[in-house]
């Protein structure tokens, strides 16, 4: 029987985030269980929902906590960077995804309306979207605004395409080598005809 009382609710929600992203970096959204997680951590399954609702509300925090790991991994990045910041979010991108396979690719397998996710989440969730627009903004010597911000996200688009596409092999499939040179390529193309607008 699993323990009823031997955690406050903070620790709880504590205790389940931390067994439920060991168990998304080990069988991805595919293999995921709050039934394992609840295992893990020695209480109930309704233990696991009480605390995050049910396991979408678990799976949305799961992957706030990996948008918020990738954002320092991102942050660290750009602070060795020389003057090629660029090409440093790029290889960010690629890096953190290769490092982190399942617990990336979960983040676009789960499905949730945005409204859905909550609003101190989806902040977490935003740092990273306003790192890469902060440094498309520097690389345009632009302040961001809501063109800076669409461009900013259509070169996300476009990495995160060549490096889905490398992680699942359709890019060697292809006949093609190196997707993240390819799409740094791509991003350079696209701020070099921002720049000449």
């Amino acid at each position: 029987m699993g323990r009823r009382s031997d955690h406050s609710r903070e620790e709880l929600h504590a205790l389940i985030l931390q067994a439920g992203e060991a168990l998304m970096a080990e069988t991805g959204l595919a293999g995921f269980s709050a039934r394992e997680v609840a295992k893990r951590v020695g209480y109930t399954i309704g233990t696991v929902h009480n605390v995050f609702g049910n396991v979408d509300g678990l799976v949305m925090a799961i992957n706030t906590q990996t948008f918020a790991i990738w954002a320092e991994a991102l942050r660290a990045r750009l602070a060795d960077a020389e003057s090629d910041r660029i090409a440093a979010l790029v290889r960010a991108y690629f890096a953190f995804a290769r490092a982190n396979p399942l617990r990336w690719s979960a983040i676009y397998e789960h499905r949730v309306a945005a409204d859905a996710i909550p609003a101190d989440q989806a902040a977490v969730r935003g740092e990273l979207t306003g790192i890469v627009v902060g440094e498309v903004a520097a690389a345009l010597g632009r302040v961001p605004d809501e063109a800076v911000g669409t461009l900013a996200r259509s070169l996300v688009a476009t990495v995160h395409g060549h490096c889905t596409f490398d992680a699942d092999g359709s890019w060697a499939a292809m006949g093609q080598r190196d997707a993240e040179a390819a799409a740094l390529a791509r991003v350079r193309e696209s701020i070099a005809a921002a720049l000449a607008r």
